[in-house]
């Protein structure tokens, strides 16, 4: 299993996303893609730079927002006493209303990652082995055997070093 994934990968959805105002202050946030699968008021935790933060999904009368992200999901649910993560990278970056921000869905309503357009980004594998320990078994030893190395019933084996 890889430890990291590239943001070009196969697995990763990439869509265009938009630098906008929040609401009535000047700090920007980012409008994202209706194609996204996400409602207002989930928590989704976002990787900018490497980091892992979390932001709360917001809804204004043109679409979802981030307006928002954080080092923890405690400071995301109360935003007025933490830094700001997502307003300090694109304030870094450079990024104005109405300029274009890559969002890469990297676990789908779950984990995203945000990049400038053209960047290449690599984004840490949470994935697990996913299924039973006999389905890892299965896949180790090609699914011929259980876990006891027995042979499973009505096939024949091609190990040329079983006699029966």
């Amino acid at each position: 299993m890889a430890d990291r994934i590239p943001s070009d990968h196969a697995s990763v959805h990439s869509s265009r996303a938009e630098v906008a105002r929040s609401g009535g202050t000047r700090r920007p946030c980012l409008r994202l893609p209706a194609e996204f699968d996400l409602e207002a008021g989930e928590f989704v935790r976002v990787v900018i730079d490497g980091d892992e933060c979390h932001a709360k999904i917001e809804r204004d009368s043109t679409g979802l927002l981030l307006r928002g992200a954080y080092d923890l999901k405690s400071e995301a649910r109360d935003p007025g006493r933490a830094e700001n993560r997502l307003v300090e990278w694109l304030r870094g970056a450079g990024r104005e209303p109405g300029d274009p921000v890559e969002v890469d869905e990297i676990e789908a309503g779950e984990r995203y990652g945000v990049r400038l357009p053209g960047e290449r980004a690599y984004y840490r594998d949470t994935s697990g082995p996913g299924g039973s320990l006999q389905g890892i078994a299965e896949d180790l030893d090609g699914g011929g055997t259980d876990l006891a190395g027995n042979g499973q019933a009505g096939e024949d084996s091609d190990d040329p070093f079983d006699l029966d």
